[in-house]
């Protein structure tokens, strides 16, 4: 492990889950977390980049832990935490158990970590967005640059709302990610919010015209651009051709591809399935 402070604060975790604290390691050195009557853990699904395979990030997902399976996916229950305190509870233990997970892992390898934020949260959070997962950082010296916050699709009327937290995470030294649902949605946003990577759902590939509109008009302002849900072989053929067509790197994600595991891959370079 390269991160010395992260080292020492996880030989301080109990390994039992009756522990007061509110984080522990199992016996395979996985930390878990505790949400009233849940336990928590951290699952990674790979970014590649399309042409060589290559994974240039992880995305952090929270899910239960559970015997009978890989565990279940636990976002839905900030759909239906009881106030704004638990939803930001529960948010911030998520994003603290994935940076313990990753950088236990990922030492201090290339691929970065891109992390959730749930549209509850935006409002939930009066000011200084990031401010509280900075400091976690810092205080275990995790490479704050490593780490990319995922921004949810806006409405039009909480715009006002998305450049006002995508800025304080700015100045909080975040990178952000913002998921659109189209290539003209991501074409408006790129001057308004001047973020570091857009996401784009790769079932949504019809709009031809628009799609490589954003992508040469992407490389010109250097962000990035991440087709996430590929799960079919006709929506691979259409990035590549697309890629080819723009003449620009793209990056996927998907189920086609890889299953979110407890796991970092231990090979970095895999050839994408044709």
């Amino acid at each position: 492990m390269s991160f010395p402070i992260l080292k020492k604060y996880l030989a301080r975790l109990s390994d039992a889950s009756g522990a007061a604290s509110s984080i522990w390691l199992d016996h395979e050195g996985k930390a878990h977390g505790r949400f009233f009557n849940c336990t928590l853990s951290s699952a990674f699904q790979p970014i590649r980049q399309l042409a060589s395979g290559e994974v240039r990030a992880y995305e952090g997902l929270a899910r239960s832990v559970s015997a009978q399976d890989q565990g279940l996916s636990l976002w839905r229950l900030l759909d239906h935490a009881a106030s704004d305190d638990e939803s930001i509870e529960l948010d911030r233990l998520c994003r603290m158990l994935h940076a313990i997970n990753f950088f236990r892992q990922a030492g201090d390898g290339p691929q970065d970590l891109y992390l959730n934020v749930h549209d509850r949260l935006l409002s939930a959070v009066s000011s200084n967005h990031g401010h509280a997962f900075r400091r976690i950082l810092d205080a275990l010296e995790l490479p704050l640059q490593r780490v990319v916050l995922q921004l949810p699709a806006a409405s039009p009327q909480q715009g006002w709302l998305l450049n006002y937290v995508s800025d304080n995470y700015r100045r909080n030294g975040f990178r952000f990610a913002v998921n659109v649902p189209s290539a003209r949605e991501g074409l408006l946003l790129l001057d308004r919010l001047r973020p570091d990577v857009l996401k784009l759902d790769a079932r949504e590939l019809q709009d031809s015209e628009a799609l490589l509109a954003l992508l040469k008009r992407s490389a010109q302002d250097h962000v990035a651009l991440v087709f996430k849900r590929l799960e079919s072989t006709p929506a691979l053929t259409v990035l590549r051709q697309l890629g080819e067509a723009a003449d620009v790197p793209l990056l996927v994600q998907g189920y086609m591809l890889d299953e979110p595991r407890a796991d970092l891959l231990s090979t970095e370079r895999e050839v994408v399935a044709a």
